[in-house]
């Protein structure tokens, strides 16, 4: 699942749970794992359900053994109303059972089963449930007025759908059955099968069964969609037979799936030749969903999608052309690891996260090279370095202590950690190494469960590698945090040699212990005479460590991160750094991103201050690859929204920006062109809105951004003309059009917003609204974003505006507090992680993180995940203040 807003299990008592739970009926329900004495073998599930309604009822069958004799079975279950339960036991003898909810947060119920009963039993479940409103389970949304209902099971929510055993271990058959209105469209994981009258103004729809699945990828629709048939995925030597693909759109939206259903067949070609494992199901459906928690989910068979994913027109705006190719094939590459290979529990999610993550980024390398992968793949590591840094930060591998630690852990760890760590140990075995791991990997495991030991077990041998490889890896897996290490380089005896010594990287503030030992595989380019360069590659799993440099030049620059794919920061002397910095145009562009990340790690270190880190940054700027140039955009709006204090400071700051990027935009000019590659549009994008923000304030461009926003607004047969400004710019034109303009302009995009059913359109002016800057229509704004024209789903877009400054922030704060009920009663229980960031995202204050503490504190027990969302949020606070409190402004006019 790829998640973008940006969404109490007790380890110990699901160890034991297994045998003690059956001793009686006394027992505690279970809430971590369920016992496994009982194990479904295979679902029949039925639903009637027309969208139009608030409630649906369904039958859920469960063929279930019973290792053990018990009078009661423990599953999941969440706001069902069951009315009747049928228990047959082995002898075909029928039983009234009985449905008790035992634990209503969690979920967890207990079935008496009306008898003591073993081995092969049948329980049939009958219930009712209300669609749900937030996003989970079987829900219920809109578009253009017209009502649709459709599922989101991911991680623990389709026990709002249906009784059943709500674990990723627990993977079996399904068959589904649809009973819908007469002319709505019903569809599921797999092809139709039979569809017949059920009565006036109803049919019922069957589908074939499915491959053994978890209850969190089963999936269903029913709506009046537009069916738009694409071309069949056409066969290979992996998969003999064409596989139907089609696009599922909302009513009048069928043909914008056109684009995305092209691309798909080069997607999953290139997943199967890597796997040497044909796609596994009997279709292929892709869904653009009106309104969405995550930002797509690879249901087994049909992928759901936030629409503006997949709604592609030949104006569409780059950046969501490359968005839809991307999240679809990390979508489609789950197809291999997630659901032909599922976790057997949810502190591996990474296996189906980080693979998906890292797969992707390999077809995206090979099938659109021009969208820089490589890059993505280096870009995405060092943000989830910034989150790794935290005392508070996650390991891949976290133990499950709660609901909380299963929906938070769909974050920056387990998706570009996760990658980041793969590609690292493929560099250090060799791809073609790894590849062969993965094909026995898949092989072994399909259709069933795999731990990280089944994966690392299957690399090393393919490899070749023992125990210490294996150890190595899971340094990774099994402790937080960022190898830190710092390199010197001394000539010993004639010989070139690089010491090392590493620990764990924390930023200046941070409370953490800094001795940690990982298995580095360290891969290092250094100078060698004659001009060339050369790396070496070594395991550096001790504290210390030395590499001679064989070869290395007198006096030899070294980027001990070649190719920057290691998942680690370096740190060098100053001397060493400058001799770096003379050669840093002649590395590739990841490596120059990996400089760029080690100044930019000193810096949030202490080691440098504002002025070294601009001149250190400031050859980066004159590359022509946009991923290069843009990298030291982030911390320098840091320096300038929290160090700068005076005049002169911010001017000097405006004039390195001016300076570095005006010159590209200018060459660029404000407006698409025909025929342009799209990483100019993209350039084009980032750069105007980087110099258009009211802290830089270039004058022409913010000037060329108000032009295009006025036009915008200006309204064409009763409704806003947004073509009128350049599609890729639209959010920014229309922000600085908020900023400037004021009620005006915020009254008519708070009136068009419901009149407008495009996705990306609507992205773009909630976007901009949150580019209020006066505190009443700031509220104002907020208030909206709470009310029925915004969708769940696109809430947070509004309420990210308003950080910029303390004052602002407290202004936020304010609002947030005081509507804080209406906004959890809104966003339901996945979105509780990120109800701190949403409040206090930003912050740079102690006073900023004492106020937020006693704020969530007493709340903790409310929102599933919050304790991590509020350690999080705080400890960036803090670090943020110490940063701040440590680094002399004057520094910048040096």
């Amino acid at each position: 699942m790829r998640r973008f807003v940006r969404p109490l299990i007790l380890t110990a008592l699901a160890t034991c749970c297994g045998a003690a739970l059956a001793a009686g009926t006394d027992a505690a329900p279970p809430l971590g794992h369920l016992p496994t004495w009982a194990q479904p073998e295979s679902y029949k599930l039925a639903f009637k359900v027309d969208p139009k309604q608030e409630d649906y009822s369904g039958s859920s069958t469960i063929r279930i053994k019973l290792t053990q004799p018990s009078d009661f079975v423990w599953l999941h279950g969440k706001e069902l109303k069951v009315s009747k339960v049928t228990v047959t036991d082995a002898a075909g003898k029928k039983h009234t059972g009985k449905y008790t909810v035992a634990a209503e947060k969690e979920g967890v119920a207990r079935v008496d089963l009306g008898a003591k009963l073993e081995g092969e039993i049948t329980l049939a479940i009958e219930f009712s449930a209300p669609l749900n409103k937030q996003l989970q389970g079987l829900y219920k949304v809109s578009h253009e007025g017209i009502p649709y209902a459709m599922t989101q099971m991911e991680p623990v929510s389709a026990r709002y759908a249906f009784p059943g055993f709500d674990e990723p271990s627990f993977k079996v058959p399904f068959d589904i059955q649809l009973t819908i209105p007469a002319d709505d469209q019903g569809v599921a994981n797999t092809a139709q099968i039979k569809e017949e009258k059920a009565g006036a103004g109803w049919k019922t729809l069957t589908f074939s069964t499915t491959k053994p699945l978890p209850t969190y990828l089963v999936a269903f629709a029913v709506g009046p969609w537009d069916i738009e048939k694409g071309p069949d995925i056409t066969p290979t030597q992996y998969r003999t037979t064409a596989t139907p693909l089609r696009g599922i759109a909302a009513k009048g939206e069928g043909h914008r799936m056109k684009h995305v259903l092209g691309e798909t067949n080069s997607i999953i070609h290139t997943l199967e030749d890597y796997y040497g494992f044909g796609y596994p199901y009997d279709k292929l459906d892709l869904l653009a969903a009106p309104d969405f928690s995550a930002g797509a989910m690879e249901n087994a068979g049909l992928v759901t999608f936030r629409d503006w994913l997949l709604l592609i027109d030949p104006d569409s705006a780059a950046q969501y052309v490359r968005g839809s190719f991307n999240v679809n094939a990390h979508e489609l590459a789950h197809q291999w690891t997630g659901d032909t290979v599922t976790m057997a529990w949810w502190d591996d999610l990474w296996l189906n996260e980080a693979f998906a993550t890292w797969m992707q980024q390999k077809v995206t390398i090979k099938v659109h090279p021009e969208y820089r992968a490589d890059l993505d793949r280096v870009r995405g590591a060092q943000g989830a370095m910034n989150n790794d840094s935290l005392v508070s930060a996650r390991k891949i591998r976290q133990p499950i202590t709660g609901n909380g630690d299963i929906e938070t852990a769909f974050d920056g760890i387990t998706y570009q950690k996760g990658a980041a760590v793969l590609g690292m140990f493929e560099g250090y075995v060799t791809d073609s190494v790894f590849q062969k791991g993965m094909r026995a990997y898949i092989q072994k495991h399909k259709f069933a469960n795999a731990t990280a030991d089944d994966l690392i077990d299957a690399i090393a041998e393919a490899a070749g590698q023992g125990d210490a490889f294996k150890k190595a890896f899971r340094t990774f897996l099994d402790q937080s945090g960022v190898p830190y290490v710092s390199t010197e380089v001394k000539t010993e005896g004639g010989k070139t040699v690089l010491h090392l010594a590493q620990s764990r990287y924390l930023p200046l503030g941070s409370t953490g212990d800094a001795s940690r030992v990982w298995g580095v595989p360290m891969c290092v380019r250094y100078g060698v005479e004659g001009g060339g360069n050369k790396v070496k590659c070594e395991l550096l799993d001790k504290a210390t460590g030395t590499m001679v440099l064989d070869g290395a030049a007198k006096n030899s620059w070294v980027l001990p991160n070649a190719d920057g794919r290691g998942y680690y920061r370096f740190s060098q002397s100053k001397a060493d750094l400058a001799a770096l910095a003379k050669v840093v145009s002649t590395l590739t562009d990841a490596e120059q991103l990996a400089y760029a990340d080690a100044v930019r790690a000193g810096f949030q270190h202490g080691d440098l201050d504002a002025g070294d880190y601009l001149a250190a940054t400031k050859p980066l700027t004159a590359s022509k690859t946009r991923e290069v140039f843009t990298a030291p955009i982030g911390t320098f709006n840091w320096i300038l929204d929290n160090e700068a204090t005076t005049d002169a400071q911010r001017e000097r700051l405006r004039k390195w920006a001016t300076d570095a990027y005006l010159p590209k935009l200018k060459q660029l000019g404000y407006r698409k062109k025909a025929g342009e590659p799209d990483n100019d549009t993209i350039t084009r994008t980032t750069l105007a809105g980087f110099l258009a923000d009211k802290d830089i304030g270039v004058p022409e461009v913010r000037a060329e951004l108000l032009k295009q926003g006025d036009a915008a607004l200006k309204t064409k047969d009763g409704r806003l003309d947004l073509d009128a400004a350049d599609s890729d710019m639209l959010a920014s034109a229309l922000g600085v059009a908020v900023e400037e303009r004021g009620a005006p302009a915020v009254e008519a995009l708070m009136a068009e917003v419901p009149k407008t059913s495009d996705p990306a359109k609507r992205n773009a002016m909630l976007i901009a609204l949150g580019d209020a800057t006066d505190p009443a229509l700031a509220n104002k704004v907020r208030d909206f974003a709470l009310g029925k024209d915004v969708k769940v789903g696109e809430m947070a877009m509004v309420l990210r505006g308003g950080r910029e400054s303390e004052a602002t922030r407290a202004d936020l704060w304010k609002w947030f507090t005081t509507n804080y009920d209406k906004i959890v009663a809104r966003t339901g229980s996945f979105a509780g992680g990120k109800l701190p960031e949403m409040a206090a995202g930003g912050s740079c204050s102690k006073a900023e993180a004492d106020r937020m503490s006693a704020f969530f504190k007493p709340r903790l027990g409310q929102v599933s995940g919050a304790d991590r969302g509020l350690a999080q949020t705080s400890e960036q606070t803090l670090l943020c203040a110490a940063l701040k409190d440590k680094q002399d402004p004057k520094a910048i006019l040096r």
